[in-house]
């Protein structure tokens, strides 16, 4: 009886190892053909003229958007949303592969600028970005640059440095439509 029990103790092994190479091989097949490397799928940048005439002609206040930005920044998000107190999104990836958005509202301040900064508070510090003073604002996931006039209030949010949230804020114009 013994030599039947090692016998089969013995192919519970080599079954385990047979079962063990199956799995790497099927493992090895997946890691083959399916994509693994983020950069092999570049971002593609949004055209956002026609949702930025539309905010332009329909909004209470100037609708600001980038004019001469640099090489290498993509728009990646764009809305504007009526119901909600004329909010407007534009939202970039940098040359650097960070996100910065730009978000008006005419929503109070108190309330919207912590809603799209996630969480951000006023350091009570200020920036001046082309002769315009700005709030600067600080949190866990977007640091920003804030700025109220004309009605509405202006973010520039992201997870961009305040180098580059102001060279956005720099580049930002109003043309109504």
């Amino acid at each position: 009886m013994v030599g039947v029990a090692g016998m089969r103790g013995r192919q519970t092994v080599r079954g385990m190892f047979q079962s063990l190479g199956v799995i790497m091989v099927a493992a090895g097949v997946m890691y083959l053909f399916i994509p693994h490397d983020e950069s092999a799928e570049p971002i593609k940048a949004k055209d956002y003229r026609v949702e930025l005439l539309t905010a332009q002609r329909v909004a209470p206040y100037p609708v600001l958007a980038p004019e001469g930005l640099g090489e290498g920044w993509k728009a990646t998000v764009v809305s504007y949303k009526r119901e909600k107190s004329d909010a407007w999104q534009l939202g970039f990836i940098s040359p650097d592969t960070q996100y910065v958005a730009v978000n008006q509202s005419t929503a109070e301040p108190g309330k919207f600028v912590p809603e799209v900064t996630r969480k951000a508070k006023n350091t009570g510090k200020t920036q001046t970005v082309a002769g315009r003073v700005w709030q600067r604002w600080e949190g866990p996931k977007y640091d920003a640059l804030v700025r109220t006039e004309n009605g509405a209030t202006t973010v520039v949010a992201g997870t961009a440095s305040f180098e580059r949230l102001a060279e956005m804020a720099g580049s930002l114009q109003a043309k109504k439509a």
